[in-house]
């Protein structure tokens, strides 16, 4: 059995270092899908989330609601939704979007964008708003005071930005309906575990758990980083 998975973890590895055409592939799509809808989406949330921290309008309760409720909606139901829309009779279906990566950055803009609202809305809540007020008071631009707001909380926003990706570039549910799974174009990490291992190739299924496995330690100490260091500040 120990042999067993010696030698699973050796094929594994070797995928990895060979530079195997099919195993990068996937993780090409993977992160280049992740990366783009969280890059597309980043500013908009934010300001969003700056937005509802320091702004009181009609309607701000329902729009604070809306983005909670999404964070909670399990990511294959906003497939769902996705799947709909992309439809040739849905609302979206003159683009052709179905089964294609553009297809899936957009569902996995719709599973991130809540978090970074959320997070970064936390984020801005927290700072002095005098800080905001001073800066408007010696004469700063719109865009340059929330700049140097943003400045002064850079660790907690990174910290959103770390969290929406690792919601995305991980989640299934949706880049499985919307993406179709489909080998070369829309084939992601955890679409080809889930493949991988129910026809029990299970060395092309490790060799991307240790992708995602080493991406995880990473962002951990990323993580742990950034907290080390927000401690030192307030100290």
């Amino acid at each position: 059995m120990n042999e067993g998975w010696f030698a699973l973890i050796q094929q594994a590895l070797s995928l990895l270092f060979s530079l195997d055409k099919d195993v990068w592939s996937i993780i090409w799509v993977s992160f280049s899908v992740s990366l783009a809808a969280l890059l597309i989406t980043l500013v908009p949330s934010m300001l969003l989330g700056f937005v509802l921290a320091f702004t009181q309008f009609r309607g701000r309760n329902f729009v604070l609601n809306l983005v909670q409720t999404l964070q909670s909606i399990p990511t294959v139901v906003i497939g769902l939704l996705v799947y709909l829309l992309l439809t040739r009779m849905g609302p979206l279906g003159d683009l052709r979007w179905l089964f294609t990566q553009q297809g899936m950055i957009l569902g996995q803009m719709l599973i991130c964008a809540p978090v970074l609202i959320a997070m970064s809305q936390a984020a801005f809540t927290s700072v002095d708003r005098r800080a905001w007020e001073t800066a408007l008071t010696l004469g700063a631009s719109l865009p340059r005071a929330i700049a140097m707001v943003s400045r002064e909380l850079r660790g907690p926003l990174l910290l959103a930005v770390i969290a929406a990706f690792s919601r995305i570039v991980t989640e299934v549910g949706c880049s499985m309906m919307v993406g179709g799974n489909i080998e070369y174009v829309t084939r992601n990490i955890p679409t080809a575990i889930a493949l991988e291992t129910s026809k029990g190739d299970f060395a092309q299924a490790i060799a991307l758990g240790l992708v995602l496995l080493f991406l995880a330690i990473i962002m951990n100490f990323a993580l742990g980083s950034l907290r080390g260091k927000n401690q030192v500040r307030s100290h």
